[in-house]
């Protein structure tokens, strides 16, 4: 079942989001080289269709990432970034004005540049390691910022998995990440341990086995584990192959007390929280 949660809430935009039941986040890449090929969208209308799709199947937020951070993907400027995702977030919010937009990205100015499009929360894979000014501009803004867990850069990272205690490692990482931008003012926070972000798969499965630990920070926790190696890898198939491995580390996400699944496969996210909904109920 589903654990009983704190009645957290997200404001967008000035819209209170509730995070009592489970919210879903849906994927959408603007990148040529996602490593899962299902989320790869060569134009504009595709891509407005793939979201129409996911807000139909019941997504509360769809995340748009123009920068590619899987193993070895070559970096792109900010002006590339922002060339890749301001005009889709634009026209996201034209034809979907009750959507929910978050933009993926570690870049402060890339941050501004897509609020001022219309997207409502900031996603930093890198926790503001990257960027000096990305908390100075979340307290500006005034949205939800979503801090993950990482060490080094998309480029480095794999290397830098070594840890004295995993889990008490990575909560001392984030604990004055999260006290400084409380101290600068920002009021919805969201924490993401980082799968896959300098950690390897079989300290993934030990993250998921104790996310609950996260807990401590009484903040809401994203889990987003959608199709990657950790799934993949271990069971010798292509990431086109792993949505039912994706489904089961949802259901224990989910059962660890994750308050946002962020996934590529809306449908199946939904109804795994319907389905746990039903045991608790």
């Amino acid at each position: 079942m589903i654990p009983a949660f704190s009645p957290f809430t997200l404001n967008c935009r000035g819209r209170l989001i509730s995070l009592e039941t489970p919210a879903v986040m849906g994927i959408l890449n603007v990148t040529p080289d996602s490593f899962h090929t299902g989320n790869r969208f060569g134009n504009e209308a595709a891509l407005l269709e793939r979201a129409e799709k996911m807000l139909s199947e019941g997504a509360d937020f769809l995340d748009i990432g123009g920068y590619s951070t899987r193993p070895g993907a070559a970096d792109i400027s900010p002006e590339e970034e922002i060339r890749r995702v301001a005009p889709i977030i634009t026209a996201l919010a034209r034809r979907f004005p009750e959507a929910v937009i978050s933009v993926d990205t570690f870049r402060a100015s890339v941050a501004r540049q897509a609020v001022d499009a219309g997207a409502a929360i900031i996603n930093d894979v890198s926790g503001g390691l990257l960027d000096d000014a990305m908390y100075e501009t979340v307290a500006a803004l005034q949205v939800p910022y979503i801090l993950m867990h990482m060490r080094g850069t998309p480029q480095t990272m794999a290397g830098l998995n070594q840890y004295r205690d995993l889990i008490p490692d990575i909560l001392d990482e984030l604990h004055p990440k999260i006290a400084r931008l409380r101290e600068l003012g920002v009021k919805d926070l969201v924490i993401d341990p980082g799968f896959g972000f300098a950690k390897n798969a079989d300290q993934n499965y030990q993250l998921l086995r104790q996310a609950d630990a996260f807990h401590v920070f009484g903040i809401p926790l994203l889990i987003g584990i959608s199709r990657k190696s950790m799934i993949w890898k271990k069971l010798g198939i292509p990431p086109e192959e792993a949505l039912n491995g994706t489904t089961v580390l949802n259901t224990i996400a989910l059962q660890k007390g994750a308050h946002i699944l962020r996934v590529h496969d809306v449908r199946e996210a939904r109804e795994t929280i319907r389905i746990l909904g039903w045991l608790g109920g």
